[in-house]
């Protein structure tokens, strides 16, 4: 494959993200996206069955999308949100509360996913501090979790299985345990708590799917669970859905197939359809009230430098546009259905300990860790932007994918597992 010339200049500047670059193979040069495939240097079209990190979810270039940020951009493409106000922000932030179960009311907004948990963290510290609770410094997270690469966040990733193991000694440890699954764990975890939690401040999970960590899925109960040692034990509950936000588990938000409520969600990736970076914590009444005050010091002092872009608002607000007619849950069920079709056999692939499927999440797992690279290029030669990562090959393609591009994904799946 000949490379183009700005990537060739750029290569020895550029340090790219999870691979060791001096043995890693070149990433594929894409030029053009257009619907639910990568156009590459050479001409070639993949489909991209990941929705560039889950954030593309009604494909790329939705002309709904772009013609916002086309408008948005001529009239005020940023002004930084200190003591500032604008329309996109303020529609955006009033939307997320209507949809949002309960009284998740409080939007702070930020750029990436990472940063909003960070700020979820340190809401809830603070939360403590302002009622004049000392000592609830930790968190309480979950073995097979990510909720990011910052510092904060790493610290609450799970130790061992994580990418993060590197910095145990450095950064401050959290308390981590297993997912309340049966009786046992659930039991437990109760003890765990009545031990430590005068330490803890809030416990994090991703609902129902434990995304970067493995794809791991929970039942609902687990989260109803959480819900109930977290009120028992008088510690915040939150929710990282950066991944599962937004449809891809089957419901707009992953909570509501439990029917709780977290004291603070986290939410990004495809916030704005997959077009620009934004985040934003989503607190409860009951938080935010702890910061209401005429004592300036009980005010939560943070700011990112883009908090609440007008651009990436005008985007987000555009994709909810898209989930108000109810098409998008149609069409999960139809990725769903063609996951399960598509990739049922691979239960006789060599090596291949679990198939499972969630809404339009497709899981391969395999009992050891596969070769990343090696599989990206046996995918790009079948035609599929597929990434693997740890043990899992997995799926989470743009809810308007077509049929046969979904049958080329498992296609190509199947053949690269020896399933077909």
């Amino acid at each position: 494959m000949t490379h183009p010339d700005w990537l060739t200049a750029g290569a020895s500047h550029v340090w790219r993200p999870y691979c060791q670059m001096k043995t890693a193979r070149p990433p594929l040069p894409v030029v053009a996206t257009r619907g639910s495939r990568l156009v590459l240097a050479d001409g070639r079209e993949l489909v991209d069955g990941l929705a560039s990190w889950w954030t593309a979810c009604h494909g790329y270039n939705h002309p709904h999308i772009a013609e916002a940020l086309r408008t948005q951009i001529d009239r005020m493409p940023h002004v930084m949100f200190g003591g500032l106000a604008h329309e996109p922000a303020y529609r955006l932030a009033e939307r997320l509360a209507r949809l949002l179960p309960g009284d998740l009311n409080h939007v702070f907004f930020a750029e990436s996913g990472s940063v909003s948990v960070e700020i979820a963290m340190k809401m809830a510290l603070q939360f403590q501090i302002n009622r004049g609770v000392a000592g609830r410094t930790k968190f309480l997270a979950f073995r097979g979790g990510y909720h990011g690469d910052t510092l904060a966040t790493m610290t609450v990733c799970d130790p061992e299985e994580g990418m993060h193991s590197l910095f145990a000694g450095v950064m401050p440890a959290q308390v981590i345990a297993d997912l309340p699954r049966d009786a046992e764990s659930e039991a437990a975890l109760d003890t765990l708590l009545a031990e430590r939690g005068h330490e803890i401040a809030a416990i994090l999970v991703e609902p129902l799917v434990q995304g970067a960590g493995g794809m791991l899925l929970h039942s609902p109960n687990v989260l109803r669970t959480l819900r109930r040692l977290a009120d028992k034990h008088g510690v915040l509950l939150i929710f990282d859905e950066i991944f599962t936000g937004f449809g891809r588990t089957g419901t707009l938000f992953a909570m509501q197939a439990a029917g709780v409520e977290p004291d603070i969600v986290t939410l990004s990736k495809a916030l704005t359809g997959g077009t620009l970076p934004l985040s934003a914590a989503v607190a409860s009444r009951k938080v935010f009230e702890a910061f209401w005050s005429d004592d300036a010091g009980a005010a939560l002092m943070h700011g990112p430098t883009y908090m609440a872009n007008p651009l990436a608002c005008a985007a987000a607000n555009a994709s909810l546009d898209l989930f108000v007619d109810g098409a998008w849950a149609a069409n999960v069920e139809r990725v769903s259905a063609a996951l399960v079709e598509g990739l049922e056999s691979c239960w006789s692939g060599k090596g291949v300990v679990d198939v499972r499927i969630l809404g339009a999440i497709g899981v391969v797992e395999f009992e050891a860790p596969v070769a990343v690279g090696d599989l990206c290029a046996r995918f790009a030669e079948l035609g599929a932007w597929i990434r693997p990562m740890g043990k899992v090959v997995y799926l989470t393609p743009a809810f308007t994918t077509l049929d046969e591009d979904l049958a080329l994904l498992t296609s190509a799946v199947r053949k690269v597992v020896g399933a077909a």
